[in-house]
């Protein structure tokens, strides 16, 4: 597969003035975003079965709510997705705003039209990853589908996405921390711990350890590692 680096932004054409109602793509295939990562053809086939048995899609949020920033930010959804299915380009979505009669909707739909909210954004978790090509770093085969975000600076030109790796996810490690059999009060009290640890570090500040590329991102398999030493301090 040829891998390129185009630039194809959401367009404010793609929003409904009147209902609201838009389209895109999550995630385009073949293509570095500017952590190194592809997304490959057929990521997204389990996670969107496991949605569709659920009976309902990821959540609609807004800048990842406060998966992006874990200390502020808001988690109410801002509307819903319609329809998302992988084709040959990617991950295509259909979606429309909700309170389009509030303050809140309003603003975030005119920030759509103006073009100031013009990418569309993933957050998942790698669930099959290998070595890069072609000057990948990963290529992913497969992902865990967590939420689909309008914002403002993604990390992939071309798909508009980005899978937080700049950013500690509170969610995505207390979902680790679950699947590695903690509790719902442990693995909070875990998530609470270790954003301590982060706001030290930012005190103490270390070139090596928080370089962007290389500490942020963190492979399944590295989780459930930490997961598992959660669990035996808390149980010790």
């Amino acid at each position: 597969m040829t891998i390129e680096h185009l630039q194809v932004k959401f367009a404010a054409s793609e929003i409904d003035a009147q209902t609201g109602e838009f389209k895109g793509y999550g995630a385009v295939f073949g293509n570095i975003d500017s952590h190194g990562d592809v997304i490959m053809p057929g990521a997204f086939k389990d996670t969107l079965a496991e949605w569709a048995a659920k009976g309902r899609f990821p959540a609609m949020k807004l800048m990842h709510g406060s998966g992006g920033n874990p200390f502020t930010g808001d988690d109410l959804p801002i509307g819903k997705w319609t329809k998302m299915m992988e084709d040959a380009n990617g991950l295509y979505v259909e979606g429309k705003l909700s309170g389009l009669d509030t303050d809140r909707g309003r603003m975030i739909h005119g920030l759509v039209k103006d073009g100031i909210l013009d990418g569309l954004s993933i957050g998942y978790r790698p669930t099959k990853a290998r070595a890069g090509e072609k000057g990948a770093r990963r290529m992913l085969d497969a992902v865990k589908l967590r939420e689909v975000s309008l914002v403002d600076e993604p990390s992939n030109d071309k798909a508009r996405m980005t899978s937080f790796k700049s950013e500690f996810n509170p969610r995505i490690l207390e979902d680790g921390l679950r699947d590695a059999g903690l509790s719902r009060a442990d693995s909070l009290t875990a998530v609470s711990v270790f954003k301590s640890l982060l706001l030290r570090d930012e005190a103490e500040p270390n070139d090596d350890l928080r370089d962007e590329e290389e500490a942020a991102i963190k492979s399944e398999a590295q989780l459930l590692q930490l997961a598992e030493s959660i669990k035996a301090l808390i149980a010790g």
